[in-house]
């Protein structure tokens, strides 16, 4: 049994790495704001989704960090909550589809292709807001979300050699 300095510990530790994940999900998004909303996006910040693949824990951080990085957009009204609810799902259908695999290059391209398949979310909110036609934005979105997990898949694949994110 944990003693309760001990549960308290863990508990600033739990939330300390949500907080992380979280802050540095938006300073890259802002930081790349340019890029990172509207028709043509490139958020690199979308290779943090691949962390709950090692932890749960993230799931709350990579929510709260789009969340806060979709108040700096140009349609925060709608991509606040809805950018935050999809992204909740996605993440937890990932984990549930990913959960029993063993694999985690399998896990890493099942989770690209399942956030990649999410974009028509994106591409519905601008086809309703700037009367822009769904596929071709859908295409645009999904693309550029696509490149996001690419790079973020393989860059977290590589930092998780000399991280322990599963901690």
């Amino acid at each position: 049994m944990q003693s309760p300095v001990s549960a308290a510990r863990t508990n600033v530790h739990e939330t300390a790495k949500v907080a992380i994940v979280a802050a540095l999900y938006v300073v890259v998004t802002v930081v790349l704001a340019v890029f990172s909303f509207g028709v043509v996006q490139l958020r690199l910040s979308e290779m943090f989704n691949y962390l709950m693949l090692f932890h749960k824990r993230y799931i709350v951080g990579i929510t709260l960090g789009v969340v806060v990085a979709n108040l700096f957009s140009p349609m925060w009204w709608i991509d606040v909550p809805v950018g935050g609810i999809a992204t909740f799902i996605v993440l937890i259908i990932c984990r549930m589809v990913t959960k029993k695999m063993k694999n985690l290059i399998w896990k890493m391209v099942i989770t690209g292709v399942l956030f990649t398949a999410s974009m028509f979310t994106v591409a519905t909110q601008l086809m309703i807001i700037y009367d822009l036609p769904f596929w071709p934005t859908y295409g645009t979105v999904a693309l550029g979300e696509a490149f996001s997990m690419l790079v973020g898949g393989i860059t977290i694949y590589l930092l998780q050699k000399k991280i322990d994110f599963t901690n």
